[in-house]
């Protein structure tokens, strides 16, 4: 209910909500998988989870930025390939 209420949103859509601690080394996963709520908690040993800037008091992720916040990556340091447009292909 408190998810509905701050963020908007259907907690029970099958989007994942993501907990950081103050310390940032320790994440709480919370999501719907049709049968029940199911939660994933995750510690780094030696490092802090880098956090996107909140916006709103949330923050939005793609599938990749989620999975490199999830593997600790720090994604604010990742860089993607240049997007180059389709060539033509001659009739």
């Amino acid at each position: 209910a408190l998810a509905a209420e701050m963020l908007g949103e259907d907690p029970f859509s099958g989007m994942v909500l993501v907990f950081r601690a103050k310390r940032a080394d320790r994440i709480k996963l919370v999501v719907w998988d049709g049968s029940g709520l199911v939660l994933v908690w995750k510690q780094l040993e030696a490092s802090a989870f880098r956090w996107p800037p909140v916006v709103d008091g949330s923050v939005r992720l793609t599938p990749v930025e989620f999975a490199a916040l999830f593997a600790g990556i720090d994604w604010t340091r990742v860089q993607s390939t240049k997007r180059i447009p389709r060539p033509s292909v001659p009739a």
